[in-house]
Order: C-alpha cells, then structure tokens, then sequence
C-alpha cells in the first residue's frame, strides 16, 4: 500500500483537535480532589509538552534573523541582475499593494471583530487558569536580531550588485539553502507538534473554551477581506489598462484555485502566467512581472496575517495601535521578499516581528500560528491572484518594452 501523506492543513487541524480533547482530559483529572497516579501522570504530561513548546519558541526566534539573511540577501542580489526602471516598478507597485493590503486588513478586523470577538476573553488576568511550568527553560539567543538582518541582507545583497562578485553571492546562495532546508525539515514537520502542545496546555489550563469558535471566524473575515482587495486590485488595473476588471479576475480564477489547493505563490508561476496571458497581456511582460511578484507581492498572506495578529491581541486584551502597526507592515512588507521560497514562509518572516514590534508574547504567537495554519490556502491564491493586477498594469504603462 501506498504511505498516506498529510497536508500541513491536515495534520494541524488533527493537533488542534487532539491537544483540545488531551487538555480537557487532564483538566477532569486536575480538578478532582484525587492526587494519586493519575494526578501526577497527566501533570507530568503536561509540563514536559510545556518543556516541547518553550524549547520550539526559542528555536523559531533563533532560526527567523538566519532566514532572512540567508533568503532576502539573495533574493536582492537575484533582483538586481539586470536592474531596469521597469524592475524597479514592479517592486515598488508590490511593496505598496502588500502595505495597503495590511493595512485594509488592520482597518477592517480592528472594526469588526469588537461585534463578534470579546475584548480580552483569554487574557491571563481574566481567565481563571492553571499555569504549568516546564522542566526545561533554555535561553537560545538568536545571533542578531530581526532589523539587523534585514539590514546587514540590504547591505551585502546590494554591495554584491556593485562589486559583480561571485564568492559572496555563492556563500549566501548556499547558507540560504541550509535555512530553507532547515525550515522544510524541521521547524515545518514540527510545528502541528508544537500547536498540539499549545492546544493541549491551553486546554487543561480552562482557556480553549474562550478561544473555541474564534478561527472560524477570523479564517472566514480573512477570506472575505482578501476577495475584496481583489475585486479594488482589479478595478484599479482594469482602471489603468482599459479592461473589463471582472472579466479579467474571472480569468484568473484557475490561478486562484491552484494556489488555494497547493498553498504556493512559487509552484503556481506557470498557471498564474496562462491566466495573465488571457487578459491580454503580452507575453515577455508576463514572463517577467509573474516570476518577480511571486516574490515580492504578498498581499494575501499579509491580509490573512494581519487579521489573525487583531484577533489574537483583542481576545488577548492587548488590542494594536494604528502607530504600531503601521511600523509592523512596513517592516513585514520588506521582510516577505524572504517567504516565497518557504512553506509558510510569511508567516516565519513574522515572528521576529510580531514580538518585538506588537509585543506578541509565545502564546499569542503559538495562538496566531494555529489559526494561520488552519487554512493556509487563501493567502497564496490571493497572491497570485493579485500578480495579474500588476502585469496589467505595467502592459499599459511599457507599451513597448521587449525583454
């Protein structure tokens, strides 16, 4: 027989349910005046999956500092071959869509989820729950932090472009490998593991009732709020190009469909480029802008973190700032050139960020990763859906452009 293999989608929706009913078994057993083996079993459970979720936490910042040097420094150096005004359009048109797009999402959720979410529902000073401590609590300190990365990866991955060196580009080309490799082998297989330990914690500790229900109705907003930055995307193209913008997005539809099936903006280039090309773009134009906005335009995957990050801190009681969350995106928005090559990738890009910008602690980032993950989909099928946008776009404004 062949090995069944499961979906990152699958086996996270298997911890979430796992963890939950683990947790409340341990609960029944924690508030039962019995102390005996069974008391000390499920105790001894529950700290050593505690000891798995610190020890996780601690690798997830050391490896996110790496996996921007080791991915944006190339993916700059990569840009910069044959650097054009055109390139530099298309960067600059995804740059900003990605920022708009987090920022639609931020002002929608922020006004939304007050009606449908309550303030403060699982912060620790409201939720009458136990608190385990692990066996283990090491300090695994990243070698740098999230902002000099990005600015040592500018600084090397432009100096290159300069200096035309090969030595320098091959080192980071390799160690940027290393760290997706890494990324693929471990800190991916391992983390419906780590959302099972979260879930199971949360739930012999009384908080899962608080929070159950909350993904399905952040998922649903996030899939709504992302549709429609399509429609204002492709009405803003249409616009510009002189297109029917919904005929044009109905031809997308197939890109759409691959990318929420796979959950890849990379492997989905080839369909996004066949859509691309039905709504009358040239092809030299579609085989340039394509390629280079599957790694640089996120709008989707921001959308969708976004709105996960205003829930997680409403129900937390820690509600975001406008003033913090704009530094967030901008920040983010640079730091997604990183993510294509990665499964999840916007969402290890973020980690650094969300806890020292929005001062997210490992819970609530364990909390955001379980309902990212919990339908990973539409994110990359908004952007690649959103990749059509932009090549219609810059068909109309280079007319004559031969690459």
């Amino acid at each position: 027989m062949k090995k069944i293999k499961l979906s990152l989608f699958v086996k996270v929706i298997i911890a979430i349910a796992l963890g939950a009913a683990l947790g409340i078994v341990f609960k029944g057993v924690f508030v039962s005046t019995d102390e005996g083996l069974g008391y000390g079993l499920s105790m001894f459970l529950v700290r050593f999956f505690k000891t798995f979720n610190v020890l996780f936490a601690q690798l997830l910042k050391f490896i996110v500092p790496l996996l921007v040097l080791g991915l944006v420094t190339p993916a700059i150096t990569n840009l910069g071959r044959g650097v054009g005004k055109m390139l530099l359009t298309v960067v600059g048109m995804a740059y900003c869509s990605t920022v708009l797009a987090g920022l639609f999402a931020f002002g929608c959720s922020s006004a939304f989820f007050p009606n449908i979410l309550s303030e403060g529902a699982i912060a620790p000073d409201k939720v009458n729950a136990m608190a385990f401590e692990p066996y283990i609590d090491l300090q695994i300190k990243p070698l740098c932090d999230i902002l000099t990365a990005l600015c040592l990866s500018f600084m090397i991955g432009l100096g290159c472009i300069y200096v035309k060196g090969r030595t320098l580009r091959d080192w980071f080309d390799e160690f940027g490998e290393v760290v997706k490799l890494t990324i693929e082998r471990a800190i991916i297989p391992l983390m419906p593991l780590y959302i099972f330990t979260m879930m199971c914690e949360m739930s012999a500790a009384g908080k899962f009732s608080a929070v159950m229900g909350v993904g399905i109705k952040v998922i649903s907003t996030g899939v709504v709020l992302s549709i429609l930055f399509l429609v204002v995307q492709y009405i803003v193209a249409g616009v510009i190009a002189r297109r029917n913008p919904f005929k044009c997005l109905w031809n997308m539809l197939p890109a759409y469909l691959t990318g929420f099936s796979i959950c890849s903006s990379s492997a989905v280039i080839p369909v996004t480029t066949e859509c691309t090309l039905k709504n009358g773009v040239r092809e030299d134009i579609a085989n340039f802008t394509i390629p280079l906005c599957s790694n640089v335009h996120m709008c989707g995957s921001v959308i969708k973190l976004a709105t996960t990050a205003v829930a997680v801190a409403y129900m937390m009681g820690s509600p975001i700032s406008l003033s913090l969350f704009i530094n967030f995106v901008l920040m983010l928005a640079v730091a997604t050139v990183a993510s294509p090559g990665v499964m999840s990738g916007v969402l290890m890009a973020s980690v650094g960020f969300l806890e020292s910008i929005l001062g997210f602690s490992p819970e609530m980032t364990a909390l955001l990763m379980a309902i990212y993950l919990a339908l990973d989909g539409y994110g990359p099928a908004c952007n690649v859906t959103g990749d059509g946008a932009i090549s219609l776009i810059i068909d109309r404004l280079f007319p004559e452009k031969k690459l």
